[in-house]
This record gives C-alpha cells, structure tokens and sequence, in this order.
C-alpha cells in the first residue's frame, strides 16, 4: 500500500484525538454551568456569556484554518488539523517542520510527496518537542510562582521588567528565524526579504487595528486584529514573491 499523508486511516486517527478533546471541552462546560448555577448566578447573563465567547470563538479560529491550509501543502491536511486543534501554533509548527525537513535534506514548501518514514520523522519532532513545556509545567511552574510572588514583593517594577524581557525573548526567537536567510540579500538572493517583508506587511496591519480600536473604542477589533493580520500578511506574499521574482 503506497503511503500518503492525506490516507483515510490519518484522518481517523486524527478525528478519534480531536473528539476526545472536544468531549472535555464540553464535560468542563457543562461543569461550569452546574456551578454557575449553584453559586446563583443569573441564567440570562449566563447565556450571554455562552453566545458572546462563541462568537468571538470564530476569530482565533480563522487563524487556524489558514495555518492548516498553509501547512498543508507538505505534511497534507491530518497532521495540521491536530497539530493547530490541540496544541500548536503556526510559528512553532512552521520551524519544527521546516527543521525536520531540513535535516532530511528537504526545503519546506518545496516537498513533491513525502514517503512514510520522512512523514514520522516530521511527526516525532514536532508532537515530542512541544511536549517538553508540558512535560516541565508541573516541574517548574510552582517554583517559577513562587519565586515571582517574591520578586513583586521585594519590586514590583523590576517584576514587570523581567517579565517583559522574557516575552521580548521569546518573541526574538521567532523572529530571527525570520531573518535567517537575509543575508543572502547582499548576494543577490532576494528570497531572504519575502519573509521580512511579509511580517512588516502584518505588523503594519495590526498597528492599523491598534489604531482604530483607539480612535473608534471598538474593542471587538482587538479579537481580529490577529487573524486579519495573518491573512494579509500570508496574502501579501503572492504579489512580494512575483515582484522579487
């Protein structure tokens, strides 16, 4: 039997995971009902809540859907979709896929078929590298806390500090990857500034809807200003790909 990474038994497999975490979702939500009602809360403030957090579910989950499709070209659709419905992210799958292939001697968005032992491979790097913050929560969280707790005590400004540096860390990460390639520029090779200039292109767009949430008090902006810059980002790539040939 050839391999493929679209095959039925993949999709199986995956749907068999996603409805066991949907069931949770929905054993938690019913949970949550039950105590929001033991603790006298008002059933039509309740309801609000419920259809207020569905729509604005939809948001977050345009980004998802495009970072499947985006995905999809090399690792087919399966392992997207569980990957971007349980946990990931775009950024992280992105580079632990690329990684992978690299290793195996391939170029990301440049794969024809992946075979059997490659598609594994690919799965065992991205699946059991994410795991590692999991795996480290109950480890280290407590300590972390604790000793968080007291730093605000001792300055409360210098923990503020350090947890900003740690994001900007964190963040930094991500985007030298972005600029990996961009010393090829000075070579000739313009494809090292299509990733630039997409994420100047995105970041652009999430300036604009900071902008018009200010100016406009429209709060419901913040919960699309990310997939709106996602998308415009990524479709801004067609035209800065064909422009630098």
């Amino acid at each position: 039997m050839n391999f493929s990474v679209n095959h039925p038994i993949l999709f199986l497999i995956v749907g068999i995971i996603i409805f066991f975490v949907l069931a949770q979702s929905v054993f938690f939500l019913v949970k949550a009902l039950k105590r929001a009602k033991e603790l006298g809360m008002d059933t039509k403030k309740i309801r609000k809540i419920i259809i207020s957090a569905s729509i604005f579910t939809i948001a977050p989950a345009v980004a998802i859907v495009v970072s499947v499709i985006a995905l999809a070209k090399d690792l087919g659709i399966a392992l997207p979709w569980l990957r971007l419905s349980v946990v990931g992210s775009m950024s992280y799958e992105t580079i632990a896929a690329t990684n992978a292939l690299s290793g195996m001697g391939l170029e990301f968005g440049k794969v024809a078929e992946l075979n059997a032992t490659q598609f594994v491979t690919i799965v065992f790097v991205m699946t059991i590298s994410i795991m590692v913050g999991i795996w480290l929560v109950p480890v280290l969280c407590k300590k972390m806390k604790t000793g968080l707790v007291n730093m605000k005590k001792k300055d409360a400004k210098w923990l503020d500090i350090f947890q900003s540096a740690m994001f900007i860390g964190m963040i930094s990460a991500f985007v030298g990857f972005v600029f990996c390639d961009f010393s090829g520029v000075f070579k000739g090779q313009t494809q090292g500034l299509i990733p630039v200039l997409v994420m100047a292109v995105s970041a652009v767009t999430m300036l604009i809807c900071g902008a018009l949430m200010k100016l406009t008090k429209a709060r419901w902006i913040n919960d699309y200003a990310l997939p709106a810059s996602l998308i415009i980002g990524m479709a801004s790539a067609i035209p800065i790909t064909s422009w630098l040939g």
